[in-house]
């Protein structure tokens, strides 16, 4: 993976590797065990796509709340004077009806051939009271684009209200290679044929592969470990 080099353009919190804080927004300490509530960082798919990226700070100490009244968003947030730092104030603003925009006084640089991919927070997807803010996905070539991060919010449906609070994450950023050079084609019989036989073989024998951790959650859900044992030893391998 390649470096990835940052500046802030005036007052700001330094961007950071995404971590899963649990107790937090990932959840609570909670076994994988019988009669259980499932949390989200119980699922290692999930775990490992919401730590893969660089997650990015709320930086203000004013909280903004954002809902959305007869069709147009509307930003609350008790602002205060200009701090003439020549930066766009208020830093939010509407942008159509149903989105807005920040100027976030951030730079990401990373190498040619790379690009910054803004995704929404994985938080966003673990927030039981639907308060995290939605960022618009947008990529951005950064290697020769040197201007601050300029980013699209959607606002929330009626009745919901998106918070930003001091040092809150509230997106995501994902360093990928700027050009998906890659084709789709469907697989050669033969092939298809090896993937089933994998397949049957990791289901008929499930529960050794999962060391006997099947368990039913508090909502009647089956868990096993069979994905999170098997990525384990992917990873000890090398595979």
């Amino acid at each position: 993976m390649p470096v990835v080099k940052f500046r802030s353009v005036g007052p700001g919190l330094p961007p950071q590797r995404i971590e899963m804080p649990v107790p937090g927004w990932a959840g609570d300490p909670v076994p994988r065990a019988d009669g259980q509530h499932e949390q989200i960082w119980h699922c290692a798919p999930f775990s490992e796509g919401a730590k893969y990226g660089i997650e990015v700070l709320y930086p203000f100490d004013a909280e903004l709340r954002v809902t959305t009244e007869d069709g147009r968003v509307q930003l609350d947030a008790d602002w205060g004077p200009d701090p003439q730092n020549g930066l766009e104030w208020p830093p939010f603003r509407h942008f159509g009806e149903r989105f807005y925009s920040y100027q976030i006084v951030l730079d990401l640089k990373v190498p040619a051939g790379w690009a910054v991919r803004i995704e929404p927070h994985p938080r966003y997807f673990a927030d039981p009271t639907d308060s995290t803010p939605l960022a618009v996905p947008a990529l951005l070539r950064t290697s020769w684009w040197p201007m601050i991060l300029f980013v699209i919010f959607k606002s929330p449906p009626p009745g919901v209200t998106h918070v930003f609070r001091k040092g809150e994450p509230f997106l995501q950023a994902i360093v990928i290679p700027s050009d998906p050079d890659l084709e789709l084609e469907p697989m050669e019989e033969e092939e298809a044929a090896e993937r089933e036989l994998q397949s049957r073989r990791i289901r008929d024998n499930r529960d050794a592969l999962s060391e006997n951790s099947r368990w039913l959650s508090s909502t009647n859900t089956v868990f096993d470990g069979t994905y999170r044992h098997m990525l384990r030893v992917a990873k000890s391998r090398g595979a």
